[in-house]
């Protein structure tokens, strides 16, 4: 069987964000797109709360067809599939992206506060699934994935805004790039890869050499991307790649690079502790501080 883009929905906007644009990645894909709904069924003294378990799955229900039918409708030649599965809501939507090529989450905006949060349903599935989950805000539509058109004006035929890849050129994973660069030509866009490299510890320009030991580090950080990318622009001849190393701290130095990004990728080390899985802090920074939609690829 092969696999599908997956989007999970609850019926929020966020959700319903991630739903089309999961549509259009299914579409770019030549993939199936399964639209899951989960129930989290909960204790029968507090059923009546929510006006009758029955009355409450019958809209689930109602709700899930109507989505997969709106989405048939709005993407022709699509192929919709709909679940309503029952669980705890974190371990079946991560039993559900084992199968999937990517799985799409909504992400709830902080509105005029500068950040994004993503609930601590799509933290924990983003901290444990395998397979790449990405996150939709509630506004995105697919005229901001693109480039305006000639005359200003946001359109949705028009080419695509660049990718943007985080990569750390120390631990260069291949699945975190092939992901990149495949949606990178998947959508005819760039893909502009950022690096960041810290301060040396030294305080610049106060002592002779200090501006020389910059530009050196410089150069050898920036040869270190290009040696990377070198096997990856050979695979995949037909993406524009765009170099960016930069001093700085990464999460900073990802979200600046990424405002005007029509995907944003980021990796996430696949590993727990006693107190859980962790995400990382650029990964975090990027989830909350970037406003296009944010593919966390796990790899080891």
């Amino acid at each position: 069987m092969s696999r599908t883009v997956t989007v999970g929905l609850d019926g929020s906007p966020e959700s319903r964000a991630a739903a089309e644009w999961a549509a259009r990645e299914a579409l770019l894909r030549a993939l199936p797109l399964k639209v899951v709904h989960v129930w989290e069924p909960v204790p029968e003294y507090t059923a009546h709360l929510l006006h009758g378990s029955g009355t409450h799955e019958h809209w689930i229900e109602q709700m899930t067809c109507e989505s997969a039918e709106g989405l048939r409708l709005g993407h022709p030649g699509l192929e919709v599939i709909s679940e309503q599965l029952t669980g705890t809501v974190v371990d079946i939507l991560c039993e559900t992206a084992a199968s999937a090529e990517l799985l799409a989450l909504g992400s709830r905006g902080f509105g005029g506060i500068g950040g994004f949060m993503f609930g601590s349903v799509s933290l924990s599935v983003v901290a444990r699934a395998e397979r790449p989950v990405v996150l939709v805000r509630a506004e995105e539509q697919a005229a901001d994935e693109r480039k305006t058109d000639p005359t200003g004006a946001p359109s949705a035929s028009a080419p695509f805004r660049p990718v943007v890849l985080g990569l750390d050129t120390d631990a260069p994973d291949d699945a975190l790039l092939e992901f990149a660069f495949d949606a990178a030509a998947r959508r005819g866009a760039s893909l502009r890869v950022v690096h960041a490299w810290p301060e040396p510890p030294t305080s610049f320009y106060r002592f002779p050499g200090d501006a020389e030991l910059y530009d050196s580090l410089e150069r050898q950080q920036a040869a270190a991307l290009t040696e990377v990318l070198r096997p990856w622009r050979q695979k995949f001849p037909g993406v524009e790649v765009i170099e960016a190393s930069r001093c700085g701290s990464a999460g900073q130095v990802l979200v600046s690079a990424s405002h005007d990004a029509s995907l944003a990728v980021v990796g996430r080390h696949i590993r727990t502790s006693p107190l859980g899985a962790h995400i990382g802090h650029v990964t975090h920074a990027a989830l909350h501080h970037i406003t296009a939609p944010v593919a966390v690829v796990a790899h080891g």
